[in-house]
């Protein structure tokens, strides 16, 4: 009998990010992409969330690779503390490995790794399975669907994509060869349904030169245009305008001055002869002659446009009469940071454009209803599960999957750590494997605990309490007072006095031996001053007792 086939998301499932996916065979597993996702702003001082790769680690030789569709941050951004516990073999376009190998030469060493070149096409063995990279159009390049062989038939991950049939590279979709896969047998399709709730088919990419071209002759100083900075369609098409317009072009932000690099060196961006200038050389053209391609898109505090928001960018200031266009949609948590940054630029003088005024000045690199509606039509997919999606987006996606005839035993909500388990006859969910978010702190320090992030949280909301007692412990008595400081509470002197001398009154009443044992009148303080801060004031700060020896 054939081993029983499994696919078992550790992340990307009911969620936007953090993408990565098992795929499971007998003794043969590959991954499929390892991604990140960032914090909300209630996960204080968390710089990026990863998916928890105990199950990986746990079955760490059965792994037989680790296949990247493509170069977006929550597709490889995890890749640093994955292989923090992993080394395995790690395939991806020759472009994608030189979008990742900056970053992943910041963390660890590049040469210790197994990093292998695959090209649409090819189809890698690993034990009973097998891997083929399908071309498909995406906001990056190279970006690639991944067709898993098993024993039951082909697992098509659409990777994220869209349908554009004028994409600035000219690299299509390959539809053909994805309606080849349904002759030869889709078992289960793993679909992109971040954009299920937008009717009809998205807006090509090559649309944003129109309002590029609008803008660029008819604003009136500088423009400065924010975007993701792994955005190289997006780019080109600002280089192209430029040229066309007389404009320069400068780049402000460390991250995207190396993907320009790394992308014009692999002929997947052609910078027009002299239109290129440094950052620093700006002041040598008139204000109208200039475009500034800025990383901050997303309002990250570092970010270059966020400090030329706050007036901290050494490199240049934001001057009356620019024009910044904000050419990205926000991802989901970084909306307040985003209107914010807006906010400060708008009382710096400048005009900021952040909705489509008359042209689009952002389109989606994610599939519509009828694109997704037409990959499903192209591959003939026995089972769908939709994925990089929240709840609201699986469930739309089912519901337009069930209006085109698919019964309910073959649509499928998959959830983090949840495997979709096969045999010959059927498809279920089984037992939850081994799953969750390991949270990496401002500082690179992977795992920050629930407790921590508990106690920050209330340390932003409810503030500290610290109560200092000095006891004489030979004696057993108090020395002096109760002392009290407080951080970030909101309250009444009087009332907070009014607390500490009831919690005094209670220890003195305390029998000396008591009074002997520091860690009974720490523990002690920590409980009172809770309980009546709480039934007086409604209020739970963190509460930290010292007790001072004398």
């Amino acid at each position: 009998m054939t081993p029983g086939l499994r696919i078992i998301p550790l992340g990307g499932a009911a969620e936007i990010g953090k993408n990565c996916t098992v795929v499971e065979q007998g003794e043969d597993i590959v991954i499929i992409d390892c991604g990140l996702s960032f914090p909300n702003e209630e996960q204080y001082g968390v710089d990026i969330i990863v998916p928890d790769f105990t199950y990986l680690v746990e079955n760490r030789d059965r792994i037989r690779g680790l296949f990247l569709t493509h170069a977006h941050e929550d597709h490889v951004g995890a890749l640093p503390y994955f292989l923090r516990q992993l080394n395995v073999p790690i395939y991806a376009t020759e472009f994608t490995h030189a979008m990742i190998r900056q970053k992943l030469e910041e963390k660890t060493d590049v040469h210790s790794l197994d990093l292998r070149t695959l090209k649409p096409g090819d189809k890698v063995a690993c034990g009973q399975l097998s891997v083929e990279p399908i071309r498909v159009t995406h906001s990056i390049p190279d970006t690639m669907a991944m067709a898993v062989r098993t024993s039951f038939g082909i697992v098509l991950f659409t990777a994220d994509f869209k349908l554009d049939f004028t994409p600035i590279d000219g690299k299509k979709t390959d539809m053909s060869r994805l309606a080849a896969l349904a002759d030869e047998g889709v078992l289960v399709l793993l679909s992109d349904s971040t954009n299920v709730d937008r009717p009809g088919w998205s807006p090509s990419e090559r649309e944003v030169s129109g309002a590029y071209q609008k803008f660029f002759s008819t604003a009136p100083g500088r423009i400065l245009i924010t975007m993701f900075a792994s955005n190289i369609h997006r780019m080109q098409q600002a280089f192209d305008v430029a040229l066309a317009t007389g404009r320069k072009v400068a780049v402000a932000g460390r991250r995207m001055e190396n993907t320009i690099d790394v992308c014009s060196r692999y002929g997947h961006l052609r910078v027009p002869t002299g239109v290129r200038i440094r950052l620093d050389d700006i002041g040598n053209y008139r204000p109208e002659q200039l475009v500034i391609l800025t990383t901050g898109s997303q309002g990250e505090p570092m970010s270059a446009l966020v400090q030329m928001s706050r007036e901290e960018y050494g490199r240049m200031k934001v001057l009356p009469g620019d024009t910044i266009l904000y050419s990205a949609r926000p991802i989901p948590g970084n909306e307040a940071a985003i209107w914010r940054t807006v906010n400060r630029l708008f009382r710096l003088g400048a005009v900021v454009i952040y909705e489509n005024a008359g042209a689009p000045i952002h389109v989606s690199g994610h599939a519509y209803q009828e694109e997704l509606k037409t990959m499903i039509n192209l591959t003939s997919p026995f089972y769908l599960a939709p994925v990089h999606g929240e709840p609201r987006h699986q469930h739309q996606y089912l519901e337009f999957a069930r209006k085109m005839g698919y019964p309910e035993h073959r649509l499928f909500s998959m959830a983090d750590g949840l495997p979709l388990c096969f045999d010959e006859e059927r498809a279920w969910l089984g037992e939850p494997v081994p799953s969750g978010r390991m949270l990496v702190d401002n500082g690179g320090q992977p795992g920050v605990p629930d407790e921590i992030m508990r106690d920050r949280t209330n340390l932003a909301n409810e503030g500290l309490v610290m109560v200092i007692a000095k006891l004489d412990i030979e004696k057993g008595e108090l020395v002096e007072d109760l002392e009290l400081d407080t951080k970030g509470l909101f309250a009444s002197e009087k009332e907070l006095a009014n607390i500490l001398s009831v919690v005094q009154s209670e220890l003195q009443r305390w029998p000396r031996a008591d009074l002997q044992d520091a860690g009974l009148v720490r523990s002690s303080i920590s409980d009172e001053m809770r309980r009546h801060l709480s039934r007086r004031l409604k209020l739970r700060p963190i509460i930290v007792p010292v007790v001072i020896e004398v």
